[in-house]
């Protein structure tokens, strides 16, 4: 028998993809293009060691971080799409054992990572060529890179082994890999505030890539703790192996449905209760939600999801108070406003992204979108249910969130002996964000539900709604900065006083529009297309396919009319 066959034709089958090129460029243009946006963006207001620097923390943190998002983005999902499939235990009736099945979606699922952190790491000896950074940095920065790339992944496979819900397993992932990278480190931290050792402190930040990032890049950091950074290396890698054991030999028997016991039942129907409510309340619920909208109910059933999300907020406010219980006044100054309203933007926003969506591409997957087609239910009827669905879930915390922003204006309004330049500044700060917050819901109302309908699977539709209506407004704003930038040092343009807000307002309401008004047309006129490109094949196909058909129906018409 063939040394792992499934390995051998993962990668001949992922070789074939025009995908695997592009992504291997797009990496390299995308470092090349914020590299050298930094350089430009400092040269002249820094010495050359500062912006090797700075170059390389910059390529560095970005090829670290999408390692890090690699395992979410990559294997978290490889194995549980086989298990809702039903097609992971016929692997499991040939000869073929754990190892092989593992190593085989590991590789057709991590390639493509790998050909882009490998096309990336020639790019981090662009800062040998300015000076201030040594070899010994960047090949430690690589290093870095690739053992927590290996790590990433490999856990992300384990979780996917664990997992049936795509969701769930991506959730899961990203929660491990926070932990590790950033909870950890930050409890040792206050513990050694309170007084731990610091020794025992080393515990904590010893699996974060995090520190070994930080002691790759800095050399003082480096010269002191050069055997914790060898250290973190080896636990990192460790983990990774275990994560890959762990999948392995779970997987053969993750397959199975094996009947619940009596203690396992007792736990899903007291969680089946939290969740929906006992026959009394589901029934009631359901009542009186299906007289206003039958999809309306079908995607706000799940009561806890309304609910997690005030926990959650809660959670922080919690927080915030103590930090005003601990530092009083020190604690209400405009930075603590400001980063306060930042956490609460995005995570109301990435939250929003994550369920507008998801309900679709569930409902694609698994064939429900079609028996919900065949309804007399119109498309606009299902799209309503949807927003009062999200409506449900998230009108009582964004409004929460915009009362919030109006009480930081409120606090931050500067005194009459301040100038009025900065105090416009502070009211345009503020009156864009709530612009910005409410355009950017409504927008992602429509582009989560349209990803939701066309994404080739279902944990990416997030990250492409994000990518769209977050990411790419404040990629226009460095353009434009360094735009302004340049200008201004050739004696050209030189901005005004309030001139990048507007700038970020234009970007952000623009990026809006766009993507709002094109993914509001596609629904509304190829829902029912779109939804049928799971048996098409793609959206393109299925465009072509009824163009031919109406062109046969309009041909044969022609034959038969009489002349």
């Amino acid at each position: 028998m063939t040394l792992l066959p499934i390995v051998g034709r993962e990668l001949r089958v992922a070789a074939r993809k025009r995908s695997t090129y592009l992504l291997r460029a797009g990496a390299v243009l995308w470092i090349l293009s914020i590299g050298a946006w930094l350089y430009l963006m400092m040269q002249g207001n820094s010495p050359p060691h500062d912006i090797s620097t700075a170059l390389l923390g910059l390529l560095g943190g970005s090829a670290v971080l999408f390692c890090l998002l690699s395992g979410v983005r990559s294997t978290s999902d490889c194995l549980s799409v086989e298990k809702r499939e039903g097609t992971l235990g016929l692997l499991f009736l040939t000869d073929l054992k754990g190892y092989d099945v593992v190593l085989g979606k590991l590789a057709a699922t991590s390639l493509n990572s790998v050909y882009g952190v490998l096309a990336v790491a020639p790019m981090l000896c662009i800062p040998l060529l300015i000076g201030g950074v040594s070899s010994a940095q960047v090949g430690r920065m690589a290093l870095v890179a690739f053992d927590t790339l290996f790590f990433s992944l490999s856990l992300g496979i384990a979780v996917s082994a664990m997992s049936r819900s795509s969701r769930k397993a991506a959730l899961m992932t990203f929660g491990l890999i926070l932990t590790l990278t950033a909870l950890l480190p930050a409890v040792g931290a206050w513990l050694h505030y309170r007084g731990l050792p610091a020794t025992a402190e080393t515990y904590f930040y010893i699996a974060s890539p995090g520190f070994s990032f930080g002691a790759a890049l800095n050399p003082a950091t480096y010269k002191v703790a050069s055997l914790e950074f060898w250290g973190s290396l080896a636990v990192i890698h460790g983990l990774g192996w275990a994560a890959l054991s762990l999948a392995c030999a779970v997987a053969p028997r993750a397959w199975q449905d094996r009947p619940a016991g009596q203690g396992k039942r007792r736990w899903q129907e007291r969680w089946q209760r939290w969740c929906y409510g006992d026959a009394e309340e589901r029934h009631a619920f359901r009542r009186d939600l299906l007289n206003v909208n039958a999809c309306y109910w079908l995607a706000a059933r799940d009561r806890l999801k309304s609910l997690l999300v005030r926990m959650v907020l809660g959670l922080l406010a919690c927080g915030w108070v103590y930090g005003l219980v601990k530092l009083r006044r020190e604690w209400l100054n405009p930075g603590v406003y400001i980063v306060t309203a930042l956490v609460l933007n995005a995570l109301v926003k990435v939250w929003f992204a994550s369920e507008a969506g998801r309900q679709f591409a569930l409902d694609r997957e698994q064939g429900a979108l079609e028996l919900l087609l065949s309804t007399p239910l119109s498309v606009r009827d299902i799209l309503r249910g949807q927003r009062l669905a999200l409506q449900r879930q998230f009108l009582g915390p964004a409004l929460l969130v915009l009362a919030l922003f109006l009480v930081f204006m409120r606090a931050t309004a500067p005194d009459a002996g301040m100038p009025d330049s900065e105090r416009r500044s502070w009211f345009l700060f503020w009156t864009g964000a709530m612009v910005m917050f409410g355009a950017d819901l409504a927008a992602m109302y429509w582009v989560g539900m349209w990803q939701g309908l066309t994404a080739k699977k279902a944990n990416r539709v997030a990250g492409s709604t994000i990518a769209r209506i977050l990411v790419l407004p404040w990629v226009g704003m460095g353009v434009a900065a360094l735009g302004t930038t340049l200008t201004g040092m050739t004696g050209g343009f030189e901005p005004g006083p309030n001139s990048y807000e507007f700038i970020w307002l234009a970007f952000g309401l623009g990026t809006d529009l766009f993507f709002g008004s094109f993914a509001r047309h596609k629904l509304l006129s190829e829902f029912r297309l779109a939804a049928s490109q799971r048996y098409t094949g793609s959206l393109r196909r299925a465009r072509t396919n009824g163009l031919v058909g109406k062109r046969r129906s309009w041909l044969n018409e022609a034959k038969l009319t009489p002349e």
